[in-house]
């Protein structure tokens, strides 16, 4: 026997039996480390090459942007220092803030043909919509007629493809497009190095839509354009709107970028951000404060009982009655008097610049007034929807459209952000914009969507794992192994705390968090270290719950789609779909709660049972499209093609109830779908005790009352 073996037997750590838990931490979301300097998802340096950018060049920041942010050697000698320069230096700190407020540097254009590589590179597709407007209805023709008909509509749809000047560092949107220097600033304390793809693509074209386009022959680019932005979960799309939003917000008002000392007090409501849930709207808020710092420009979460500065207009009646009670109206005045809108709510209103608010919340103020008047908000000039494809969906449209409508003002710009948008989502902009446009007898702005990626697919840099546990009570046992990994699983690599689970319903969310709350023994937290979060819980439960799990108290977080969408977790290790998602949205948007800004080692597993085949197949589906996307191909992806081509097919009927409905089976609460670790047998036991109970309750009631009536009644003095 070797001692020297046996010795070092448990000091060394193989990858026998382990798996992939020695390597797993490295890559973690959570760990600091893996934090990517460089949060672009694509970088394909070869033309027509769709590969995934090296670890080396992720790792290091591109030259442009580390001048902006030079890395300090706190450790090396300090030089010593040079008497002109630091004469230079004190003659520019005399003069202030003033004397780094040097002119704009003109902009630097590159040739379309280098936009081209830099946009196909980073997979980026600017089209402009607005011209496909006009395209004729298709008509029934024979096939050689309607291939000849589709000939010249291909061609001009590829003459909509634009090739925008791209924004290469965050430095350009000072030197170039001359945002507020004290926007720049904070910018830069909020370590925004390299812009990523969406913001590469759109802050030129929201900013300065001219500038950036050059010889595009669109109409009404002075004006600003409505912007739709189809970009992965994660990639900075909140900041892509904020930036725009702020910064004509200080264009409009006359104010000198340059001078921060003329920041008006005058506040007024000209900016409206609708989004889905409360917790996206006090993200958005949070992330807002931070670039607003110094500019004197307010944004605020709409709240209950909360009044706005509005007009109010009247509602314009056909019926005749309404028409005789204005002529009555009339006659008493003694004149026709023109119907000017009144300023209502001015003195008791709140202030904000910017308002973010789900449609529902800022719709029931619109129509709180009287029946015969509406309130507007005229001074909006910005309306942005983030989320864009569930608020314009059946559930939230008919509220979007009536916050839409009552923004009057005629040089509005709206822009859509998602990252899944279906086509019918987009017929629905584009009737709208129109019909918009024609209402108030104006030119439509030119309509410019962006694509990153592929539409519809999770981001590249995550893992995704099917699991097939037969039934539910094997849902929770394999939820209970990926809380207490064993060093015999080989499956892949581990999911570590914290991590989301996603259930179909409110009921499913609070049993299964009853069901797992003693799994986290009490010497690391306990209880404590789980908890659920859904909309029957009223706010504070919810906002205390989200400070939690973002301070790392809680390590299980589990909820409904309520935080499916939009809010930012940036170190969640993995999400677990305990029940499958209804659409292939869900799943993208569920999958993105994980590989935020580039992080690498985020883990996606769902469960499906013997109920869930035929469903699976649409997760099936974006999870092989985000690989291929990702250059995972043949063993190295996860779904193999013999597992799609053996899943059914849904027709459209099932996909559409999935999508509003669920698994119907789970929603009613069926025996089957119930979550619990107690077998069948122990359930009848607990259940006929309960019944033997309350039967004994009931006897013993009616013989009480029994007695009760012949004790009650008196028969006489006899008695």
């Amino acid at each position: 026997m070797d001692i020297l073996k046996v010795l070092s037997r448990g000091t060394k750590r193989t990858t026998k039996g382990v798996g992939h838990a020695a390597s797993a931490p490295a890559k973690l979301p959570s760990s600091t480390g893996v934090a990517a300097t460089n949060p672009q998802l694509y970088h394909d340096e070869v033309r027509g090459q769709k590969r995934k950018r090296p670890k080396t060049e992720r790792q290091a920041p591109d030259g442009p942007a580390a001048e902006e942010l030079p890395q300090v050697d706190f450790f090396a000698p300090k030089a010593e220092p040079d008497a002109s320069k630091s004469k230079s230096h004190d003659s520019k700190s005399k003069g202030g803030e003033r004397a780094t407020n040097t002119a704009l540097k003109p902009a630097k254009r590159i040739s379309e043909e280098e936009c081209r590589q830099i946009l196909r590179s980073h997979r980026l597709k600017v089209t402009l919509m607005s011209k496909q407007e006009d395209e004729p209805k298709k008509v029934k023709k024979s096939k050689k007629k309607k291939a000849a008909a589709e000939e010249p509509k291909k061609d001009e749809k590829k003459k909509t493809q634009l090739f925008p000047q791209p924004l290469e560092t965050f430095g350009q949107l000072r030197s170039t497009y001359g945002i507020s220097r004290r926007v720049s600033e904070n910018l830069v304390a909020q370590s925004y190095r390299v812009p990523t793809e969406v913001q590469l693509a759109s802050l030129p074209l929201l900013l300065q839509p001219k500038q950036a386009l050059g010889d595009c022959d669109a109409d009404g680019l002075e004006n600003g354009v409505d912007f739709l932005a189809v970009a992965p979960t994660g990639s900075g799309k909140t900041i892509s709107f904020l930036i725009p939003a702020i910064n004509q917000i200080m264009r409009r008002r006359g104010m000198n970028p340059d001078d921060l000392e003329a920041t008006t007090t005058r506040h007024e409501l000209e900016a409206v951000i609708l989004v889905p849930t409360r917790e996206l709207a006090h993200q958005i808020v949070n992330e807002g404060l931070k670039l607003l710092q110094g500019t004197g420009i307010k944004i605020m979460a709409m709240k209950k009982q909360m009044n706005l500065d509005t007009e109010e207009q009247e509602v314009a009646e056909d019926s005749a009655s309404d028409e005789e009670d204005q002529d009555e109206s009339e006659d008493e005045d003694g004149d026709d008097k023109p119907e000017t809108p009144k300023r209502q709510n001015k003195a008791t209103a709140a202030k904000p610049d910017i308002l973010v608010t789900t449609p529902q919340l800022l719709l029931n103020f619109l129509t709180s007034g009287s029946a015969t008047t509406q309130r507007v908000l005229p001074d909006v000039r910005d309306l942005v929807l983030d989320e864009a494809d569930v608020l314009l969906d059946v559930l939230f449209r008919e509220q979007t459209m009536g916050v839409w409508s009552a923004c009057t003002n005629a040089n509005l710009r709206v822009s859509f952000w998602s990252a899944t948008m279906g086509s019918n989502i987009e017929a629905v902009i584009t009737n709208k914009l129109q019909s918009r446009a024609d209402g108030l007898s104006i030119h439509p702005k030119p309509f410019f969507r962006l694509v990153v990626g592929l539409k519809d697919t999770a981001v590249p840099n995550i893992v995704h794992k099917l699991t097939y546990t037969a039934s539910e009570q094997g849902k929770l046992l394999a939820l209970r192994q990926l809380l207490h990994p064993t060093t015999a699983d080989d499956s892949g690599p581990p999911l570590r705390p914290p991590f989301i689970v996603f259930t179909q319903t409110i009921d499913r969310a609070t049993a299964l968090h009853e069901e797992l709350k003693y799994d986290i023994p009490l010497e690391a937290g306990g209880s404590t270290r789980i908890a659920a979060l859904h909309s029957g819980l009223p706010e504070s439960a919810r906002a205390a719950i989200m400070r939690k799990f973002r301070a790392g108290e809680i390590w299980v977080l589990i909820t409904t789609d309520v935080l499916a969408r939009g809010v930012d977790f940036a170190g969640v290790n993995g999400v677990v779909n305990y029940d499958v998602p209804g659409s292939s949205a869900a799943y993208v948007h569920r999958a993105g709660r994980t590989g935020r800004a580039g992080r690498e080692g985020g883990i996606a597993v769902t469960f499906y049972t013997k109920e869930d085949i035929p469903f699976v197949k649409t997760v099936a589906n974006v999870i092989a499209a985000s690989e291929r996307q990702a250059g995972k191909t043949g063993q190295d992806a996860s779904v193999q093609k013999w597992l799609l081509d053996a899943l059914p097919r849904v027709n459209k009927a099932e996909r559409k109830k999935l999508r509003e409905r669920g698994v119907e089976s789970r929603r009613t609460g069926t025996t089957k779908a119930r979550i619990t670790s107690t077998s069948g047998y122990e359930r009848r036991k607990e259940n006929n005790r309960r019944g033997a109970i309350e039967g004994s309750k009931r006897r013993k009631t009616q013989q009480d009352g029994d007695s009760g009536d012949e004790d009650g009644e008196w028969g006489g003095i006899d008695d």
